[in-house]
């Protein structure tokens, strides 16, 4: 049984990368017309500089890798955190169990609209395509993040992280950072063509109502 099960897993992440690499493909060509729009609307509101933005995450066993997305903050992002976070110590430690902020003073207008829309996770096409991502998977986490999961950090790290996902397609933000835990590791333990089918018809109805998006 135990072969018979491994076979099906070989032949389930062989289909899956398949699926990968053609999505990947297909939304690559889309993100070129893309960006050239968004680049225009960002010089047209005066800001000059690059409309993507490189932030490195953990991948697959632990891989730090650096993940595209459209930059949805001001350039000096950092900066402006680390003085909000000195002004409001009651909500650093809130910010570092959750990862957010509730009226982040570091998101642009465009950038408000990229998330609420998810086009701000388009550009990650491309590391699915290099294999750094899947579409479906474990959002990835920055490195400290990986933490909070405890004695299930390897289990954490055993799948490439996804475009999206169990979470993301259930709440996302609307969703406590326990109850997320609980949702990326359920997906490792039951991931399969349909479940991942589910994902990405699931997903496809959140973007369309904006649910969860921060």
């Amino acid at each position: 049984m135990k072969k018979k099960s491994k076979i099906k897993k070989r032949l389930y992440l062989f289909i899956k990368r398949i699926f990968d690499i053609i999505c990947s493909i297909v939304g690559i060509i889309f993100l070129i017309p893309l960006s050239i729009i968004i680049k225009i609307i960002f010089i047209c509101t005066g800001d000059l500089n690059s409309i993507f933005y490189r932030q490195k995450r953990l991948g697959k066993d632990g891989k730090i890798i650096k993940i595209f997305k459209f930059r949805t903050m001001v350039p000096n992002a950092e900066k402006i955190l680390e003085k909000w976070l000195k002004e409001n110590p009651e909500k650093r430690k809130e910010y570092l169990k959750d990862r957010k902020i509730d009226n982040d003073p570091r998101i642009t207008k465009i950038g408000n609209f990229l998330r609420k829309s998810s086009l701000d996770e388009f550009p990650q096409f491309i590391n699915i395509l290099v294999g750094d991502m899947s579409l479906i998977g474990p959002r990835p986490v920055v490195v400290d993040e990986v933490e909070n999961y405890g004695k299930n950090k390897a289990k954490f790290l055993s799948m490439r992280p996804g475009l999206t996902g169990y979470w993301a397609s259930n709440g996302r933000s609307n969703i406590s950072y326990k109850e997320r835990m609980k949702m990326e590791l359920y997906y490792i333990d039951h991931c399969g063509i349909l479940l991942d089918l589910q994902i990405i018809f699931d997903t496809f109805f959140a973007v369309i109502k904006k649910d969860g998006a921060k």
